[in-house]
């Protein structure tokens, strides 16, 4: 088995096409990476209508999610995260969880996590719901550090657009983890445990904000917590840049060409060239994205 395993959801026609074109920027634009597997996590496989055949080394996995967590939000990509590290045993050590509103555009080299970290992140776009760092912790993420066993955290990210210094909060559109480490199986049980904690859910974590970005803050907290800080690193931001916020990005951070990139995100599905909000695109990307863009009107 390859020491890196790259790992996407697909849970509509939409999503599959959209993780079509990331599976298909991999091998196009991967380099070294370029021929890793692929597996495509499905929750209902039966709403999936095209195959990944032609592709190489791509592999269809059932994914089965609990009752009682299938209706809160990201419950589907957690529960991927989590299956996958199962899968991945003792051969890979770079485990990459990819959005399937990403792409390749470069070698994805900051993936590959051998020989001397455990994790590899982006801080989030934005602030969100993050906890500032200069002012005491919300009841919010009281609840989510009393789940996951910690008082604080000493550390600190800043985030991209708005350049907010915060808590660890992480981005969850790509990152790379060593599986060995357990934290992704640790996010599903913790993540289970607030879904169900009524007092909670019916307190801080009662509007769809909180709801929407749970995942993301237990995650965030637990990989703070079970990793050391040296061993995390913390990726430029080439990966994982956000399409949908270039137009907020200060001049200052903003790629000259999209071929600058190694892994952008998006939102929605991908339309050619109105997801790129204004960045320019060289060759040979352009024509690459040309010939694969009109088929994104039949999603």
């Amino acid at each position: 088995m390859s020491e890196t395993c790259f790992f996407t959801l697909v849970k509509s026609v939409e999503e599959e096409w959209n993780a079509r074109l990331l599976i298909e920027s991999l091998r196009a634009f991967g380099g070294q990476w370029s021929h890793c597997p692929v597996w495509v996590f499905l929750p209902d496989p039966a709403s999936v209508s095209r195959t990944y055949a032609d592709l190489e080394d791509i592999h269809l996995v059932p994914l089965a999610v609990e009752d009682e967590l299938s209706h809160y939000f990201f419950a589907s990509k957690v529960a991927a995260c989590a299956r996958a590290e199962e899968m991945a045993g003792r051969g890979v050590r770079s485990l990459v969880w990819l959005s399937p509103q990403c792409f390749i555009v470069n070698p994805p080299v900051l993936f590959d996590l051998i020989p001397s970290c455990d994790a590899a992140f982006r801080p989030v776009h934005v602030k969100n719901v993050g906890s500032l760092a200069a002012e005491p912790l919300d009841d919010f993420w009281k609840g989510v550090y009393r789940a996951v066993g910690v008082d604080d955290v000493p550390f600190t990210v800043e985030s991209f657009v708005d350049s907010q210094v915060l808590r660890p909060y992480l981005n969850t559109h790509a990152f790379s983890i060593n599986p060995a480490r357990g934290v992704l199986r640790t996010w599903l049980e913790c993540f289970k445990t607030m879904v169900s904690d009524r007092e909670f859910q019916a307190g801080p974590g009662r509007d769809e904000g909180h709801q929407i970005f749970l995942h993301q803050a237990i995650v965030s907290t637990l990989v703070a917590k079970l990793l050391d800080w040296e061993r995390i690193r913390v990726l430029p931001p080439e990966y994982s840049y956000p399409l949908h916020f270039h137009q907020r990005v200060p001049q200052t951070r903003r790629p000259q060409t999209l071929n600058s990139l190694v892994c952008p995100v998006y939102e929605e599905t991908f339309r050619y060239p109105d997801t790129l909000n204004g960045i320019e695109v060289d060759e040979p990307l352009e024509s690459w994205l040309l010939k694969r863009a009109p088929t994104a009107s039949a999603c």
